[in-house]
């Protein structure tokens, strides 16, 4: 089945701007005319793509059709490049699964060094981020996995150092006598969320014990490390965001020469991988510069 491009550039810019009227400016047409493209797409395709709301949303279908269009656009900007035409009108859109404290600390360096290309994040755990790869809602993604995902090529890319880290009034007040399993139990910690799994797997690590300390849920790179230093609890941040705060006496390791090394990969789906080399060297470059060799 072909698709008409328009009416696919009208379902991209929906879920990208959240609405019919900023997609509608976002193409330089009527929201009407967008209104008539998506019923086009629904009708012929026999299915709602669109969750009408406030922001609006994609059905599984819409979201997998978006990232269809998605990626015709970066596989078009590649044969301009190759052949030497007159590139697209606009950059080309990459989604891409990626977790919050790469985006914090090195993934940043790596976007900037491709700008002919507009990125559309998604956030989640690097454990859990291979799963948009699986269900093909992503490009590309940033792994702690180290088995490729069916169809995608794998390229570790180094690890990322955490270090579990408190303020020396919490150190004071909850392990006056020592970081140990007894104290760890009761004392608060901070989790980014559900999926965050990085304190037990350093409480597992150096205790070799079930420990389920009480916890702040803090999604929230930044807040992570206010949230240590403000005494609230003892966290799992990434060596980058606490050499500062650690130096200035903000911040101390629980246990001194205890880090966390995680490995991660930069996974893209292969039949993307050509078009995508860029990006692929930009992150290669940039992990190089913000990681730890594995």
């Amino acid at each position: 089945m072909q698709f008409d491009p328009q009416h696919l550039a009208a379902l991209s810019a929906i879920l990208s701007r959240g609405s019919f009227e900023a997609a509608a400016a976002d193409l330089s047409v009527t929201p009407s005319a967008i209104s008539q493209r998506i019923k086009a797409l629904e009708d012929r395709l026999g299915t709602s793509l669109i969750n009408r709301g406030t922001p609006c949303t994609g059905t599984p279908a819409g979201i997998r059709l978006a990232k269809h269009a998605e990626d015709v656009g970066i596989l078009e900007a590649q044969v301009s490049r190759e052949l030497s035409l007159d590139a697209a009108p606009g950059p080309a859109r990459l989604r891409i699964a990626v977790n919050a404290d790469s985006l914090a600390t090195w993934f940043v360096n790596a976007m900037a060094a491709v700008p002919d290309v507009l990125f559309d994040l998604v956030i989640d755990d690097q454990d859990h981020s291979a799963d948009w790869l699986r269900r093909g809602e992503v490009s590309a993604a940033i792994t702690a996995s180290t088995k490729p995902v069916t169809g995608c090529d794998m390229h570790p890319i180094g690890a990322l150092r955490y270090i579990a880290t408190a303020s020396p009034s919490f150190l004071d007040q909850w392990f006056a006598e020592g970081v140990t399993a007894k104290a760890l139990a009761v004392a608060p910690c901070l989790t980014f969320n559900a999926k965050d799994g990085l304190q037990r797997a350093w409480l597992q690590e150096n205790f070799d014990t079930r420990i389920s300390p009480p916890t702040h849920f803090l999604p929230s790179t930044q807040a992570f490390v206010d949230a240590a230093r403000h005494g609230m609890g003892w966290g799992m941040n990434p060596v980058q965001l606490v050499r500062g705060p650690i130096r200035n006496g903000r911040l101390a390791p629980l246990i001194p020469k205890t880090p966390l090394d995680v490995p991660l990969a930069w996974q893209v789906s292969r039949i993307m991988a050509p078009a995508l080399e860029p990006v692929t060297k930009a992150v290669k470059q940039a992990a190089t510069k913000g990681l730890i060799p594995d």
